[in-house]
């Protein structure tokens, strides 16, 4: 993966930072170094630091092996204000897989681990017991932003946040959280979701994964919170990603629409569980994910 990026007109603002972000350095061998973006939040974003360590493996890896699955646990809070060092430990080279695992470090600290698998491309048995669930087509929804604003209209904090520019287009087909907050004959466990980066990405396999990654950690929580009509911002809740997996079945595009498909079958003790799986507008299962959050009411 490079920065090559600077010349496509059709990549807003966001999403040409969040490829800068991705680019990481590399200051020895194995050993990586990425930042955040410059805004005023209190913590490192789950999903930007679980993208760069995937970064940072498939950097150590051969062209000819793709990631097939990563177990990644969130051990600190990011510093946003530092950067964050990458260490990749190669734990094996094997003739069909690849075995890495990755520990990133801010203040002389662990607070992201990750093992990802890479596998050389084999011929083998195939079936798909998931069916994609039936959603109107993205293009027929509004967007996020106008969404929000729907419901919260010219409310000063809410609009700067839900009207900053975005890397990702998501398209929900399902009630969004601020909206089951407000009526409560909207709590679902379940959530669907569109999703593309709205531009003309490089055809580079690990690429699509690693924003594929980035994207997964943005609603799963969000499932959880609907299950029970909280939401960010309006609720006493308080939540953390405590470990993430994912699956990649067969390769995609993150400039295509995906339906990010997702459920909580369970929360209780201050923890819930929530799992997604991706598919390509034709009906292939492409991703599965799972995550266990840290959902905490707070007075």
């Amino acid at each position: 993966m490079t920065g090559d990026h600077e010349g496509d007109a059709h990549v807003n603002s966001a999403l040409k930072e969040l490829l800068d972000l991705l680019d990481l350095e590399q200051i020895e061998l194995d050993i990586f170094r990425g930042r955040s973006p410059e805004e005023r939040i209190q913590r490192v974003f789950g999903g930007q630091v679980a993208a760069q360590a995937l970064v940072a493996a498939g950097r150590t890896v051969p062209k000819d092996r793709n990631v097939h699955s990563l177990h990644a646990y969130f051990i600190r809070p990011g510093d946003p204000s530092i950067p964050i060092v990458y260490n990749v430990e190669r734990l094996r080279d094997g003739r069909s897989f690849t075995t890495r695992r990755v520990v990133a470090v801010q203040h002389g600290k662990a607070i992201f681990t990750m093992s990802a698998s890479f596998h050389v491309f084999e011929e083998g048995v195939s079936h798909q017991a998931s069916v994609m669930p039936s959603v109107p087509d993205p293009e027929t929804l509004p967007t996020f932003q106008d969404r929000m604003y729907e419901l919260v209209g010219d409310h000063p904090e809410l609009r700067e946040w839900f009207t900053r520019p975005r890397p990702v287009d998501a398209r929900y087909a399902s009630p969004l959280t601020w909206e089951a907050f407000q009526n409560p004959e909207l709590r679902s466990a379940q959530t669907n979701v569109w999703f593309r980066y709205h531009a003309d990405l490089p055809d580079d396999p690990l690429l699509h994964v690693v924003l594929a990654a980035y994207a997964s950690d943005f609603t799963l929580v969000d499932t959880i919170l609907l299950a029970h009509g909280m939401a960010w911002g309006a609720s006493n809740v308080m939540g953390a990603s405590l470990d993430h997996a994912m699956w990649f079945h067969r390769p995609f595009r993150a400039d295509d629409w995906l339906l990010y498909a997702q459920e909580s079958p369970w929360s209780a003790g201050a923890r819930g569980l929530a799992r997604g799986e991706m598919y390509t507008a034709s009906g292939e299962l492409v991703v599965s994910v799972v995550q266990e959050a840290m959902i905490r009411l707070t007075n």
